[in-house]
């Protein structure tokens, strides 16, 4: 998502306002040079933020620079193959999440990487929950009104989405499927917003930053949110899950590095970006940024990558989303 030009300079800056923090010592010889963290996407968007957040911890923790390189394009993959062909000494990683490690595989044909065998995770860093918005016209005020209405009324909702395979495109393609509604996706390759506003989409899985003043202003309304325990944003809206039971869908981000990469060298940046993960005045920056810290060993993220591609491979295979 796109952050607020003055929000994300103000969150950017904060990264650099971080207090210092003793360097660690660590017992290999590593970083013994910058380090540099792949982003798969522009300056300004809630991924470059939520990195350059981590980054300016890590460089204070670990004693060497940790600087931030976008490579956006073809959906992370241009990212990832970066990393992928990087030398695997632990000085060039790659920030992770679903569109990377999981949805380029099923929407892109002829990738030359193969993302679980050649990226190794290292840490997970946090998630959050998208958040249904629908346009007030809609006369349904939670979900199973929303489920009523649109089963009276099918072929008529519009779900707006970011693109094809996008998480608000998946994250509705999981509540049709959960649910049996029909909703029709418009993929929009700019902002779906105005279109939201005057009704010509009806309903939006959106991320919560970006959709609290439209939410707050009443222009639109919020039925539910998407992961399984209900955003400190928006305390009094339910969960979907809720009322569809286990329905969950959460964005995730997370730090990779190329395949042989050392286990002593992943070792220690997994306990640097946990200990990054605890400080407060990270958790309460990731926060403005709708993440939760998710802190886990590099073999629990593995085995949480794998589950996430299970899932969201069956979701796919649902919604007939077809390689490019």
């Amino acid at each position: 998502m796109n952050l607020p030009r003055r929000q994300f300079l103000h969150l950017a800056a904060g990264a650099a306002a971080l207090p210092a923090i003793p360097r660690i010592a660590w017992s290999q010889a590593y970083p013994s040079r910058p380090v540099r963290i792949v982003v798969p996407f522009p300056p300004g968007q809630a991924t470059d933020a939520v990195a350059r957040l981590i980054s300016q911890s890590l460089s204070e923790r670990m004693g060497q620079a940790f600087v931030i390189e976008n490579r956006p394009g073809a959906g992370g993959n241009i990212a990832t193959e970066t990393v992928v062909r990087a030398q695997p000494d632990g000085h060039t990683l790659l920030l992770v999440g679903q569109a990377t490690a999981i949805f380029a595989a099923f929407l892109y044909k002829n990738l030359n990487y193969d993302f679980i065998r050649d990226i190794v995770p290292v840490a997970n860093l946090g998630g959050g929950s998208y958040v249904m918005t629908l346009n007030p016209a809609v006369p349904a005020r939670t979900v199973p009104e929303f489920i009523a209405y649109t089963k009276a009324n099918p072929d008529k909702i519009n779900m707006g989405s970011s693109g094809t395979g996008s998480a608000s495109h998946v994250f509705g393609e999981l509540f049709k499927m959960m649910t049996g509604v029909n909703l029709v996706h418009i993929p929009y390759r700019g902002g779906y917003v105005p279109d939201l506003l005057s009704g010509q989409v009806q309903i939006v899985f959106a991320s919560v930053p970006s959709s609290l003043e439209h939410i707050r202003s009443g222009q639109l309304r919020a039925l539910a949110v998407t992961g399984a325990t209900r955003s400190e944003e928006l305390p009094d809206i339910p969960t979907i899950g809720e009322v569809v039971s286990g329905y969950n869908a959460r964005v995730w981000y997370g730090i990779g590095a190329p395949r042989n990469t050392p286990a002593d060298v992943i070792e220690s940046l997994n306990k640097a970006i946990n200990a990054t993960l605890a400080d407060t005045t990270v958790k309460a920056r990731l926060a403005k940024l709708g993440v939760d810290p998710m802190p886990m060993s590099a073999p629990e993220f593995g085995k949480y990558i794998v589950g996430e591609t299970e899932k969201w491979a069956n979701v796919i295979k649902f919604a007939g989303i077809k390689p490019e």
